[in-house]
């Protein structure tokens, strides 16, 4: 993703990209924002920083997290320090004309109201590259319809925690089907009930049992579309 950089950049920073993806993975916010601010002034550009520098730390701690060497605190501390860093870099991105690799509209189904997961997959998602519409928690049919016609997303993601909203995520599936938008985006689904059994029962094209593999299954379902 990054391109070539000067003698005189590599020099003065050259460790910078390494520094920030540490940084990202050990939840060190103050760190991130000072990193960045050098990363700035030593000619990287906010692409590298964002890619090669922080979304490298995210991709770490993942694997760190699939391993069993960490867990969801120590994930939502680098999530946040990301999306920290992510703030701060957006001016500089939008100047550079770097789009977002996809956009997911994401949300929990009717009938509850578990977010916890939802605003960890979000983070995930932000730290990867793409662009999150968040619908929140206890979201009708109608208004997810609504959302998929405002923002054309690749992926619609849908959460359920409840065994008794289970039913509503495939009515809510069923009902985008109906609307004649199911050919138009992927569906990824997510939830401790679910199972990739189940995802497939009802219509989905994939399953993720946590917010580190939601972000590795919607990079795969971008090359599907």
């Amino acid at each position: 993703m990054a391109g070539k950089k000067s003698a005189e950049t590599v020099k003065t920073g050259g460790n910078i990209l390494k520094e920030l993806s540490a940084s990202v993975e050990n939840g060190k916010t103050q760190d991130v924002i000072a990193l960045l601010a050098v990363g700035l002034s030593s000619g990287f550009t906010a692409e590298e920083l964002l890619y090669d520098g922080m979304i490298r730390g995210m991709i770490d701690i993942g694997v760190r997290f699939k391993n069993h060497e960490v867990f969801v605190p120590e994930v939502l501390i680098a999530a946040r320090s990301l999306k920290k860093g992510a703030e701060i870099l957006r001016p500089a991105l939008i100047g550079e004309g770097v789009k977002p690799i996809g956009s997911v509209v994401i949300a929990t189904v009717a009938g509850d109201l578990h977010d916890i997961g939802k605003n960890l997959v979000c983070m995930m998602l932000e730290g990867v590259g793409f662009k999150v519409y968040d619908l929140g928690v206890d979201v009708s049919n109608d208004a997810i319809l609504e959302a998929i016609k405002k923002y054309n997303p690749d992926i619609l993601a849908l959460s359920a925690l409840l065994n008794t909203t289970l039913k509503q995520m495939r009515a809510s599936i069923e009902y985008i089907k109906d609307n004649g938008f199911r050919d138009k985006i992927k569906i990824l689904v997510g939830g401790a009930p679910l199972d990739e059994a189940f995802a497939m029962k009802i219509g989905a094209d994939a399953y993720a049992k946590d917010a580190v593999s939601a972000a590795d299954t919607a990079k795969e379902l971008l090359h599907r579309l």
